[in-house]
């Protein structure tokens, strides 16, 4: 995934794009970097690996090699960014979020008549901001390049640029799958991800780009270079899973809809009938907690937190790159509260099953630990399609996906003609699914909440929201 923040301001703004940048350190594990204009020195770059160190100890000192009173930073899950541009458009410095689908036919088409070249990984492989930037230099604008690259990607490219006169232009993707918002203060303005990062250092919100929508940020103007565009597919696994609590979203508040959306299959479940015998309710943390409560508030069971994670020295599991180390240290994380676990059935909330790996592991130490019974509840349908819009998920095939592979156990190919119903659990193989997965995990029971739960909990109309991840719907 990926995340960004920049600041065009009429005093230096460094310390506060460094904070900035950094509240976007839950979206990206890989590489940070940041870009600053100094009218005396000009663009000035600096990139750094965090895979083992988070963006704070990284560019700590920053200030030392650094100045500015406009800058950008990001946090990317892939590719080394901010990249520093000479072109036709001047000098520049680009990053983006998102994912170019179809990179090799642009750079093919790009290279049959630019004679130009790009810089190659191992692999041949190129940077997807190279790309991107190589697009846009096409054309003779910002505006009309950022068009034609988004015309162009298939994928998602939400896209911030600092010029080398301290101007920004921001861009949202084509369709809005991702939020961009400004936020204004009397030294200028703020573009980023997440809202509540500007917030934090004095702004107050101006404006949510719309999708497709380019507009140039100087310190005391916002021009509109393009108008939004009438189609909206908003991510909706941003209120469910990445997103962060105290963002806002087109309006919608994240921790607040994680609480409607585990009071709605609470609800639900009353409905069906259903009552089980719980001694607590809990979330697999850190994201399914808020889903959690609202489950235990609308159900009238206890909620408590049988287990804690250990995250003072590994904050987050999915840091070590390969799927054994990453398991390792989420098994090494989870510290029992065995008071709340012992001769206690427990039911326990997550934001989704995807893999279902760390699941596993989690089920396991919670039997050894004492539990009875332990029963398990996603705040989303069954996943049935790997996503292909945002960098947001390390797999590769939808048969990595748990949903997906026992579909194919049950019935083969088939199967995968049959995903609606799978995702139902009212339906014959939406029950078959649901217990060969309990099996598998040794859950006492499970149930996933349903789509309409989740746009119900979101707020938003559904033709504005991105559901592809759970029925395959562009």
């Amino acid at each position: 995934m990926g995340g960004f923040f920049g600041i065009t301001s009429k005093q230096d703004c460094m310390a506060d794009v460094f904070f900035g940048t950094d509240y976007h350190s839950h979206l990206g594990t890989r590489r940070g970097g940041m870009a600053a204009y100094d009218p005396e020195i000009g663009l000035q770059r600096k990139i750094h690996n965090i895979e083992n160190a988070p963006f704070r100890t990284r560019f700590e000192r920053i200030f030392e090699e650094m100045e500015g009173c406009a800058a950008i930073g990001c946090i990317s899950d892939s590719e080394p960014q901010p990249l520093l541009i000479r072109s036709n458009l001047g000098t520049y410095a680009i990053c983006m979020i998102g994912i170019i689908n179809n990179a090799d036919a642009l750079i093919d088409q790009y290279l049959s008549f630019s004679g130009g070249h790009f810089d190659a990984k191992t692999g041949g492989q190129v940077n997807a901001t190279e790309l991107l930037a190589a697009l846009i230099n096409q054309k003779s604008s910002f505006e009309e390049g950022i068009r034609f690259a988004q015309k162009s990607i298939d994928g998602t490219a939400s896209i911030l640029i600092l010029k080398d006169d301290g101007t920004l232009i921001a861009a949202r993707d084509r369709v809005g799958r991702l939020p961009v918002t400004i936020g204004r203060r009397e030294d200028g303005y703020a573009v980023s991800f997440e809202s509540f990062a500007y917030e934090k250092l004095g702004f107050v919100f101006e404006k949510e780009l719309g999708p497709g929508e380019i507009v140039a940020l100087r310190p005391d103007a916002i021009t509109q270079l393009k108008a939004p565009g009438e189609k909206k597919r908003i991510c909706s696994f941003l209120w469910s899973y990445y997103g962060y609590p105290t963002s806002t979203y087109e309006g919608v508040n994240v921790e607040a809809m994680r609480y409607r959306n585990g009071a709605i299959m609470a609800r639900d479940e009353k409905a069906r009938g259903e009552d089980l015998d719980i001694d607590y309710v809990g979330g697999v943390p850190d994201s399914g907690t808020p889903h959690a409560i609202g489950y235990a508030n609308e159900s009238g069971k206890h909620f408590a937190r049988a287990f804690i994670k250990y995250t003072p020295t590994w904050a987050r599991s999915f840091m070590p790159p390969t799927q054994v180390d990453r398991d390792k240290i989420a098994k090494m994380k989870q510290i029992p509260v065995k008071e709340l676990i012992e001769d206690k059935n427990l039911l326990f909330v997550d934001d989704s099953i995807v893999r279902g790996t760390q699941l596993r592991e989690t089920v396991e130490f919670l039997y050894e630990s004492g539990a009875k019974s332990v029963h398990m509840r996603s705040a989303c349908p069954p996943i049935m399609f790997g996503c292909k819009y945002l960098n947001f998920s390390r797999a590769t095939s939808d048969l990595e996906l748990i949903a997906r592979r026992v579909i194919l156990e049950l019935e083969g190919e088939e199967g995968f003609s049959h995903l609606e119903e799978y995702s139902d659990g009212a339906t014959e193989r939406g029950q078959a699914l649901r217990r060969a997965i309990c099996e598998k995990f040794h859950f006492a029971s499970l149930e996933f909440q349903t789509l309409e739960g989740v746009v119900e909990a979101i707020g938003l109309p559904d033709c504005e929201l991105c559901t592809y991840c759970w029925n395959g719907k562009e």
